[in-house]
């Protein structure tokens, strides 16, 4: 993990996604810094903070676009495939490396507040707090980013698909809200879902009766679930939806508000997409 890691980190700064990434985000973030704090003469640095969230959605896929995409392209995702360390070691090794950029362009904008200490009175935990907030919820999307990045070959299509599933992360509330609530509506989303689940039984396993009696298994505990307490279905449908918002959680973090689930939701969040690219990855290298 720790090769990869060096490797990956190297990469970043030996061609130009790093540093296109790198001030990409920190032009931006500047401009809205001169613009928000200097000449509007604020020194609510959080709600800078969180106004950078955005341009994150934009710059994320620059990062990761080439994680996976580039290794197929070059065919060279064939030697990852046949080395004696395991795919979770790959997989998290390219993860802290994209992380780790991401956090040097954080500490670099530290500069703006300590500009403003100057000046002003600075809320110093509640900075803290925001730097920390920010950072897991980039955590969370560059997760989302390599996932994508191994489903295509294409950087180009890596970028636009990962825009794309951050945008829904990012308005998935508001889909949300206007979702059916009634415990019908409730019950038919859960059995889609298990349907999901059987379909991705079979597709991991290419095992029939395995899929089948996901599927039986599924059909029966929500129909007794939904015979016993039908409240357990009402608005369901949001109540998942608004499980994938990051956005969300995000809003304490700007008010110095440390809550550990939400900690603990987006290092889980993060875990599940490289799960996920685990399980791609080995897929493609027992195929």
């Amino acid at each position: 993990m720790l090769a990869v890691f060096r490797k990956e980190l190297l990469t970043y700064f030996t061609t130009s996604v790093g540093y296109i990434f790198m001030g990409v985000f920190l032009l931006i973030s500047g401009v809205l810094f001169t613009v928000g704090n200097i000449f509007g003469m604020s020194s609510d640095y959080s709600a800078f903070l969180g106004g950078l969230i955005m341009i994150f959605l934009l710059v994320v896929p620059l990062l990761t676009m080439k994680i996976y995409s580039e290794e197929k392209r070059q065919k060279t995702d064939q030697l990852l495939m046949t080395a004696p360390q395991g795919t979770m070691g790959i997989v998290t090794g390219k993860f802290l490396a994209a992380g780790a950029l991401f956090l040097l362009t954080l500490i670099i904008t530290g500069l703006y507040p300590l500009l403003l200490s100057f000046h002003t009175k600075m809320d110093t935990a509640q900075i803290i707090g925001t730097y920390i907030g920010f950072f897991l919820l980039g955590l969370s999307f560059i997760s989302i980013g390599i996932y994508v990045s191994s489903l295509t070959d294409s950087q180009a299509g890596a970028a636009i698909l990962t825009f794309c599933v951050l945008i829904i992360t990012w308005i998935i509330d508001f889909v949300a809200s206007f979702m059916p609530v009634t415990p019908l509506a409730g019950a038919v989303f859960a059995l889609i879902i298990m349907a999901l689940a059987a379909g991705w039984m079979y597709n991991a396993t290419k095992n029939i009766p395995s899929a089948v009696i996901t599927a039986a298994v599924g059909v029966a505990l929500t129909g007794i679930l939904f015979l016993i307490n039908q409240d357990l279905f009402i608005n369901l449908i949001g109540k998942t939806l608004s499980w994938f918002s990051l956005t969300r959680r995000f809003s304490d973090f700007p008010l110095g508000i440390l809550k550990l689930n939400a900690v603990i939701y987006y290092l889980s969040f993060s875990g599940f997409f490289l799960f996920l690219t685990t399980q791609r990855i080995e897929k493609q290298r027992w195929s």
